[in-house]
C-alpha cells in the first residue's frame, strides 16, 4: 500500500503530468470564479482534450481542474453574494454580509485556509477509506436517499431566514419545479402547456443564476455604492485574521470535513447539499447563533471546509465500484473509458498507482490553488470598495453567458429573466431562495427514490426501517427543535433575531410578500389541480410537495397580512445589511434593461448586445462618460469574441439582421 501510494506522487510528478496539473488549476481556478460555469462545465469542456494522453496526465489534468472550483467560487460568493458553483450557495449567507461590512479579505482568508484543509483530508480519506466503504455505501437504498433528501430540505428550509414556514415552502415549491417535463415512471408530460422548451425540464444553471445573481446585481444597481458598507480604512480584519479563524475553530473544520466526506460518498448528493448540511450542523452545534445570516465566520468556514472534502468522498465510490459520487464524476468515467480503464477491482489492485496519483493530485491542487488565491486575496478583497455601477454591467455579461452555454437557447434567457424577477421579489417578501434552489436539485433524485421504495415496500412501510427511522426522527427533531427556539426569542425579545434580520430570507416588506404569497400560493393550488387527473405515479410527488406548500403559504399569508396591518405599509428598519427598502423604480429599470439585452440579442446578436447594454448601464444608471462606457464596451466585446468565442467556441445566437 506505502510502495503504491509513493509510486502515485512519483507519476504525478513526472513530465507532462505535472504540466497537465498546473494547467488544469489554472483553468480550474477561472471555471470556478464565473458565475455559471462549474466543475462540471469544466470536465464537460476539458474531456476531449485527454484523447491521447497518459493515464496519469489526463486525471491530474482533469481532478486538477475539478478539485479547486470549490475553492475559487467563494470569490463569487462572498464578494457578490452569487454562488460560483453550486457547492457554494450556503456560504453567501456569511460570507457577503461579512463583505459588506468591509471583512471580505477575511472571509477569503478563511475560506481559502479550510479549502486547502478540507481538500487535503478528504483526500488522505480517500486513500485511507476505500477497502472499508463498501458496507456504508450498500446500507443505503432507495428509502434511505428519499429521507435523505426530507431531512436536507427540511433541515435548510428550517434555518433559512425568519419563518420557518416560509422555508419550508419554498422547498416545497422548488420540489414542484422540478417535476416539470417528462415524468421518469411513465412518459406523460407535466405542466409543459405545449412549450417544447419544458418537456426536458428546467435548467439549473440559468435558475440558479435567476435566483441569485440578478438579484444581487439589483441590490447592487439600486444602492450604486460599494459592496462594503463601511470605509476602506474601518476594516479591521485581513487575510491573516481569516486563516487565524480557520485555526481557531480546528474543531469545526475536521467535523466540517467528515460531512464533506461522508455525503460526497453517496451518489447523487454530493456537492448538492454537502455546503447546506455543514451549515446547518455549524449552526445547529454553535452555543451563540446570534450572528449567522449576517457575517459570522463560522458560516464560511463550515460549508467550505465541506465541499472540498467533498471531492475526495465523491472519488470513493466512482473508483471503488463505478458508481459516480456527484455528476462530473459521472464525466470522469468517460476519461476512464478514453483511458481503457474500468473503475472497481482493477483500480484497487493492478492500477493502484494511478488512484493513488489522483488522491496526489487532489492534495496538490488544493494546496495549490488556495495559495494562489490566498496571495490574490488582498486585491480581490479591495474590489468590494469599487462603485457597483462598475461591476454590474461586467458581472451581467458573465452572467447571461453563464446561463446561455447551459444549452445555447434562448430559452435560458427567458427563464433567466422571469426567475431573476421572482428572486427579486423573494429577497424583499422573507422567502428563502436557498431551499427552494436545493429542492430542484433533489427532485428527481427523491422521486425516484419515492416510487421505487413505494412499490417495493408496500406504500409508507418503508418508513419502518431503521436507518430511514432514525431519519425520520431526526427530521421532526429539527422542525420541532426549530419551532421551539423562534418561540423562545420571542418571547424573551432576543436581540439575536435582530442580528438574524440581515440574513437570508430575513427581510420581509409586508407591501411585497403579501403578493408574493398569495402567488405562491395559487402555483400550489393550480399544480394540485392539474396533478389530480394524472395516474398515481406521476402525481405522488407533485402532490406530496404541493399539498403541504398550500398549507404553509396559507399561514405565511395569514402571518403577513396581520404585519401588513400592523404596520400600515412601513418599510423595513434601516441601517440592517440587506434591509433597504424596495426600490420599484429602480426594479423597473434594472429589470428593462436585461430585457433590454435579451431583445437586442434576438436582433443583433450577443456581441453586440452584451457590450451595448454595458455601455448603455454606465451612461443611463452609473452616471459615467460616453468615453469610460465606451472603452468599457469594447472591453466587453474582445472578452466575448476572444474567451466565448475563439477558446470556449460558443455557438452564438442567428440574430435577425446580423445572422
Amino acid at each position: 500500500m506505502l510502495e503504491a501510494l509513493q509510486a502515485g506522487f512519483v507519476l504525478l510528478f513526472q513530465w507532462p503530468a505535472l504540466g497537465y496539473l498546473g494547467l488544469g488549476i489554472l483553468l480550474g481556478l477561472y471555471f470556478g470564479v464565473v458565475p455559471g460555469l462549474s466543475g462540471l462545465v469544466g470536465m464537460a469542456i476539458l474531456l476531449p482534450f485527454t484523447f491521447g494522453m497518459e493515464p496519469v496526465s489526463a486525471f491530474a489534468f482533469l481532478l486538477g481542474m475539478y478539485a479547486v472550483t470549490t475553492t475559487s467560487d467563494t470569490i463569487a460568493s462572498v464578494m457578490l453574494g452569487i454562488p460560483g458553483t453550486a457547492a457554494s450557495q450556503a456560504t453567501i449567507l456569511d460570507g457577503y454580509p461579512m463583505a459588506r461590512r468591509g471583512e471580505a479579505a477575511r472571509a477569503l482568508g478563511a475560506a481559502f485556509t479550510v479549502s486547502a484543509v478540507g481538500g487535503v483530508l478528504g483526500a488522505i480519506v480517500l486513500a485511507a477509506s476505500i477497502p472499508l466503504v463498501r458496507p456504508l455505501i450498500l446500507s443505503f437504498a432507495s428509502p434511505e436517499y428519499f429521507m435523505l433528501g426530507v431531512l436536507g430540505l427540511t433541515m435548510v428550509g428550517a434555518l433559512s431566514g425568519a419563518s420557518m414556514m416560509k422555508g419550508i415552502a419554498a422547498a416545497m415549491l422548488g420540489l414542484l419545479i422540478s417535476t416539470i417535463g417528462y415524468a421518469d415512471q411513465i412518459a406523460i408530460p407535466r405542466y409543459f402547456y405545449g412549450q417544447t422548451y419544458l418537456l426536458d425540464g428546467l435548467p439549473l444553471i440559468p435558475l440558479v443564476l435567476g435566483l441569485f445573481a440578478l438579484p444581487a446585481l439589483f441590490d447592487l444597481a439600486q444602492r450604486g455604492g460599494a459592496i462594503s458598507k463601511i470605509p476602506q480604512d474601518a476594516v479591521a480584519g485581513g487575510v491573516l485574521r481569516g486563516a487565524r479563524d480557520a485555526l481557531e475553530h480546528w474543531w469545526l473544520v475536521l467535523r466540517s470535513t467528515v460531512i464533506g466526506v461522508y455525503i460526497g460518498m453517496l451518489p447523487g448528493l454530493g456537492g448538492s447539499i454537502v455546503d447546506w448540511v455543514a451549515y446547518g450542523h455549524a449552526v445547529q452545534s454553535a452555543k451563540d447563533r446570534s450572528r449567522f445570516g449576517s457575517g459570522d465566520v463560522r458560516g464560511v468556514i463550515a460549508p467550505e471546509t465541506a465541499n472540498n472534502a467533498m471531492k475526495g468522498g465523491a472519488l470513493i465510490p466512482t473508483v471503488a465500484f463505478g458508481i459516480p459520487g456527484s455528476a462530473p464524476m459521472a464525466i470522469l468515467l468517460g476519461a476512464f473509458l478514453i483511458q481503457g480503464m474500468t473503475p472497481g477491482p482493477e483500480m484497487l489492485t493492478s492500477k493502484l498507482d494511478v488512484t493513488f496519483s489522483m488522491v496526489a493530485t487532489l492534495i496538490v491542487a488544493n494546496v495549490v490553488g488556495a495559495g494562489l488565491l490566498m496571495v490574490g486575496a488582498r486585491q480581490i478583497a479591495r474590489a468590494s470598495f469599487v462603485s457597483g455601477h462598475l461591476i454590474v454591467p461586467a458581472v451581467v455579461l458573465f452572467v447571461f453567458m453563464g446561463a446561455w452555454m447551459s444549452g445555447n437557447n434562448l430559452g435560458d434567457w427567458y427563464l433567466l429573466l422571469i426567475v431573476g424577477a421572482a428572486g427579486i421579489a423573494m429577497q424583499n417578501a422573507g422567502w428563502p431562495r436557498p431551499p427552494l434552489i436545493l429542492g430542484f436539485i433533489l427532485g428527481p433524485i427523491m422521486e425516484n427514490a419515492l416510487s421505487i421504495s413505494l412499490r417495493a415496500h408496500d406504500g409508507f412501510e418503508f418508513l419502518l426501517r431503521p436507518v430511514t427511522l432514525v431519519l425520520v426522527v431526526l427530521t421532526v427533531l429539527i422542525v420541532g427543535f426549530t419551532i421551539w427556539s423562534q418561540m423562545r426569542r420571542k418571547r424573551a425579545a432576543d436581540p439575536a433575531r435582530a442580528a438574524i434580520q440581515g440574513g437570508e430570507g430575513a427581510l420581509s416588506d409586508p407591501r411585497v410578500a403579501t403578493p408574493v404569497d398569495i402567488l405562491f400560493l395559487a402555483l400550489f393550488v393550480f399544480a394540485i389541480w392539474e396533478a389530480i387527473g394524472w395516474p398515481r405515479s406521476v402525481a405522488m410527488l407533485p402532490l406530496v410537495c404541493a399539498v403541504p406548500g398550500a398549507l404553509l403559504c396559507a399561514g405565511a399569508l395569514w402571518r403577513d397580512v396581520r404585519l401588513l396591518r400592523a404596520r400600515s405599509g412601513g418599510a423595513p428598519p434601516p441601517g440592517v445589511p440587506g434591509t433597504e427598502a424596495f426600490d420599484l423604480s429602480a426594479a423597473t429599470f434594472f429589470l428593462l434593461w436585461v430585457v433590454g439585452i435579451v431583445v437586442a440579442t434576438v436582433l443583433f446578436g450577443q456581441l453586440v448586445a452584451l457590450p451595448a447594454g454595458m455601455a448603455a448601464y454606465l451612461l443611463l444608471r452609473g452616471d459615467r462618460g460616453w468615453k469610460l462606457a465606451l472603452a468599457y464596451g469594447v472591453a466587453g466585446w474582445l472578452f466575448l469574441y476572444f474567451m466565448f468565442g475563439r477558446l470556449i467556441n460558443v455557438i452564438w445566437y442567428p440574430s435577425v439582421f446580423l445572422g
